[in-house]
């Protein structure tokens, strides 16, 4: 997998699988956004972007069909622990 770290705009990371072809992209809310089937030179191509939310905007978000994100959001696993004591498991 390969990675590049943004530091300014709206994304702080973006992560890309060569394999299955899906690009997540890191956001400053810590919210992720996941992408199929994206070519590798797209991302290469947003890596190397003078403002990599507009490349985003204009040759990515439309264009590809979204995924589910491949690693886990910060804070899911402590959300779905603090449901669980408060409501229970549901068994």
């Amino acid at each position: 997998m390969q990675s590049k770290t943004f530091t300014s705009g709206r994304f702080r990371r973006a992560d890309y699988d060569e394999t299955t072809q899906q690009l997540d992209l890191h956001r400053d809310d810590k919210t992720v956004l996941a992408y199929k089937q994206v070519p590798l030179e797209v991302f290469r191509r947003l890596c190397s972007a003078p403002n990599p939310t507009t490349y985003w905007e204009d040759r990515i978000a439309e264009e590809y069909p979204k995924g589910v994100p491949m690693v886990k959001v910060e804070g899911a696993d402590d959300a779905a622990r603090k449901f669980k004591d408060l409501f229970g498991s549901g068994e």
